[in-house]
């Protein structure tokens, strides 16, 4: 591929390149460049890239192309998805989405994205109404086929995303059924960033003579991406909250995401951050559907510039314009530290890489730097006052362990709408601030009846109540009460 090579050079259509320059897309990355030749001739793929090398594209134009959109209402295709891309998680199946409803805007092409967390009523009226490309999660497409409201009989593409985190989340037994439930005669697109067994095993069973197709840049041989820098820290635990905050104030710093091993520890280093000054937001499981989208949303628009993530939530965030990773635990194994230090360095630019290794994951650590191929298996000792450390990440000298009020420029998490998603969180949320349901607020449901018909508070439920101030005489209670005289139960009245 040349430099000057554009989208139009690949026998895209007029519509889909013009859509694309809107967005400023005019040369296609290198994994592009070598799917689009083979993918827009209806074969079978197999293509294996590093995270963030632009690979959306490359089943998401293909997929556009295959549209049609001459279907009329009195053919059995009509309004029934005819590609169908699978994604492991919610947070990427709205930025695949995203980036295809870009791409086909001119065309008028109708994506639809389905996954778990949301109500179902839009989806199933949407699907009604037609669709033509349907981006969704394993489980949310299983449960919508089973209840017949989505018909995969009028597909002729089918595309996995990620395939490789389909296989660690335990989705691949339903990616099977999915599978089966599309026309035998298709086209097959697997993208994975690596190749496990068990992915070779599937892409043997449900593709044809599959192209496999490897993208990386000349002389990038090693496992990590080469426009990343990597620094690798020995932090001591009560310390690494200040390293943290002076490392958020470096020179040139923009988005930045934290990696933490658990919930509670992304929770606690967001209200520590907070409190310091810095505009930041968790990221976990916890969270439900429509703060976790609160919270990328803030995220992409700048409202807040640092998201503290566990892993499995922040699987599939796609932001060019993060400048930092930070992991504040060391990531369990060499897979975990690919994942999470491929949020930055995507689209071509170059990022930063900073792992905090504790004491106890010393040993664990050097077995992880060399499965990587790293220079060194060694975490420096760094502390918040380290010289070394603002040298190595050009912090300014004299930066203390909060934000300077002038700097503080963002809006914050606040400052973002929560959405209302209709679906099992959205109860919960009522009556919050939007950041979810805290520990000591009341779970109960949202009913107020007693067990036996009567409503809290003493209200009555009679349409004859009388009005105040006509309150009937209030009866003596009666209560019963039994004894046993010679063996005998006997009831005795208290009047």
């Amino acid at each position: 591929m040349t430099d000057n090579q554009t989208f139009a050079d690949f026998g895209v259509s007029e519509e889909i390149v013009s859509s694309l320059a809107d967005k400023g897309i005019t040369t296609p990355f290198p994994i592009q460049a070598m799917t689009l030749p083979i993918a827009l001739k209806g074969r079978d793929i197999i293509g294996q890239a590093k995270t963030g090398t632009g690979k959306t594209l490359g089943f998401g134009i293909p997929a556009l192309e295959t549209v049609d959109p001459n279907v009329t209402e009195t053919d059995s295709a009509f309004g029934k998805p005819q590609a169908l891309i699978v994604v492991p998680t919610r947070e990427l199946a709205v930025q695949v989405s995203t980036d295809i409803q870009a791409a086909g805007k001119r065309g008028g092409v109708r994506v639809l994205t389905l996954y778990g967390g949301r109500s179902y009523e839009p989806q199933i009226e949407a699907l009604n109404k037609g669709v033509d490309i349907v981006v969704g999660t394993p489980g949310r497409l299983i449960d919508l086929m089973r209840q017949k409201y989505l018909d995969l009989s009028h597909v002729k593409v089918a595309v996995l995303d990620e395939a490789d985190e389909m296989l660690d989340l335990g989705f691949l037994e339903d990616v099977e059924k999915i599978l089966k439930a599309v026309p035998a005669k298709r086209q097959t697109m697997l993208f994975s960033a690596t190749m496990p067994a068990q992915i070779m095993a599937l892409a043997r069973r449900f593709m044809t003579q599959p192209t496999h197709i490897r993208a990386h840049d000349p002389g990038d041989t090693a496992r990590t991406k080469a426009d990343i820098t990597q620094v690798v820290y020995r932090a001591h635990q009560l310390d690494k909250i200040e390293v943290l905050a002076r490392i958020l104030q470096a020179e040139g710093r923009g988005l930045t995401i934290v990696f933490t091993r658990t919930k509670r520890e992304a929770d606690r280093t967001a209200h520590d951050l907070e409190a310091r000054g810095f505009a930041a937001a968790p990221l976990h499981g916890d969270l439900g559907q429509g703060a976790r989208e609160q919270a990328l949303r803030a995220f992409r628009t700048g409202k807040v510039d640092v998201l503290i993530a566990t892993d499995v939530a922040a699987r599939g965030i796609d932001v060019d314009d993060v400048t930092h990773v930070i992991n504040y635990t060391a990531p369990e194994d060499d897979k975990t530290f690919l994942h999470r230090t491929g949020r930055t360095g995507r689209a071509g630019r170059r990022g930063t890489a900073v792992t905090f290794v504790d004491w106890e994951d010393l040993a664990r650590w050097a077995l992880i730097a060399r499965q990587l191929g790293l220079e060194s298996t060694e975490a420096r000792e760094t502390y918040s006052t380290s010289p070394h450390l603002f040298s190595d990440l050009n912090i300014p000298e004299g930066a203390k362990g909060t934000l300077p009020k002038d700097k503080r420029t963002r809006a914050g998490l606040d400052a973002e709408e929560i959405e209302d998603l209709g679906g099992p969180d959205s109860r919960k949320r009522r009556g919050t601030n939007g950041r979810g349901k805290g520990r000591g607020e009341s779970r109960g449901r949202g009913n107020s009846h007693r067990r036996g018909g009567s409503p809290r508070g003493g209200e009555s439920v009679d349409s004859g109540t009388k009005a105040e101030g006509d309150k009937a005489p209030r009866k003596r209670r009666r209560r019963s009460r039994t004894r046993r005289v010679n063996g005998k139960v006997v009831e005795r009245r208290n009047d």
